[in-house]
C-alpha cells in the first residue's frame, strides 16, 4: 500500500466513491463521518494523509485542522462545497496542505493526494541511537517506543539529532523552531528540553541523549 488516507466526508456516497479510488491506486483508504472522532482517529492511527471536508456534523474542518496542528504535520487536503470560504481557509494559514472545492472529480483528487505525499515525502528520516525521527509525520520513536512529542518538541530533537556533538545555543534553537520571529525566553527552550528528556527517559529510562553545556546551550550526544 502507498499509505493510509483518513477521509473524514459526512456525505457517505462520496466517501465510498473517494475511498474506491484511492484504494485502486494503492492506497488504504479509512472513512469517518463525524468531526467528533477526527482528532483521536488521527492521533491513534497517525495516517499519511487527511481528506477533510469543511463542513462536518459534531466539529467543523477548520476547528479539526487546528487541533491537528498542535501535535501533528500529517499532510492535509481540505474539502469544500463554499467557494467564499477559500479565501479563508488560505489566509487564517490553518495549515493545510492543500484544498480542493466540490463538486470535483474523483480522479482530480487522487492526483492532488498523490502531489502532496510526493511533496511533503520529500522531508527526511533521520536514525541514530535508537532514535527514528519520522519528518513527514512528526513522528519520533526510540527503540519503536512513539515519545508523543509536539510538534514544537520534535523540531527541537530534530535540529539537535542532525549534528550531533554540536552545540546549539538558545537563541540559536529559538530561531530553528519558532518560524514567525514569536518572542520566547530563555526559559522557553529550557521548559522544552526538560519535557523531551522526560520523554525520552520514559522510553529508556537509560537514555541519557541531550546534553547542557554550561551557560552556551545544549547538545545531542548519546553518553558512552
Amino acid at each position: 500500500m502507498n499509505g493510509k488516507i483518513l477521509i473524514v466526508e459526512d456525505e457517505a456516497k462520496l466517501a465510498n466513491l473517494l475511498a474506491d479510488y484511492l484504494r485502486a491506486s494503492g492506497y488504504e483508504p479509512f472513512s469517518l463521518a463525524n468531526g467528533t472522532e477526527a482528532v483521536p482517529w488521527i492521533r491513534e492511527h497517525k495516517p499519511d494523509l487527511v481528506l477533510l471536508d469543511l463542513m462536518l456534523p459534531g466539529r467543523d474542518g477548520m476547528d479539526i485542522c487546528r487541533d491537528v496542528r498542535t501535535f501533528s504535520q500529517v499532510p492535509i487536503i481540505m474539502v469544500t462545497a463554499k467557494v467564499e470560504e477559500i479565501d479563508r481557509l488560505l489566509g487564517l494559514e490553518l495549515g493545510a496542505d492543500d484544498y480542493i472545492c466540490k463538486p470535483f472529480s474523483p480522479r482530480e483528487v487522487v492526483a492532488r493526494v498523490k502531489a502532496v505525499l510526493r511533496r511533503t515525502r520529500d522531508g527526511k528520516t533521520i536514525q541514530a541511537y535508537g532514535l527514528v525521527l519520522d519528518e513527514h509525520r512528526y513522528l519520533a520513536t526510540l527503540h519503536g517506543h512513539d515519545l508523543g512529542l509536539t510538534a514544537v518538541e520534535f523540531k527541537l530533537l530534530q535540529v539537535l539529532a542532525v549534528s550531533p556533538g554540536r552545540i546549539f545555543g538558545r537563541q540559536q534553537l529559538m530561531e530553528k523552531i519558532y518560524a514567525d520571529d514569536r518572542f520566547v525566553s530563555d526559559r522557553t527552550i529550557d521548559g522544552h528540553i526538560k519535557k523531551l528528556r522526560r520523554k525520552l527517559e520514559a522510553a529508556d529510562p537509560k537514555a541519557r541523549l541531550i546534553h547542557s553545556v554550561y551557560s552556551v546551550g545544549y547538545k545531542f550526544e548519546p553518553e558512552t
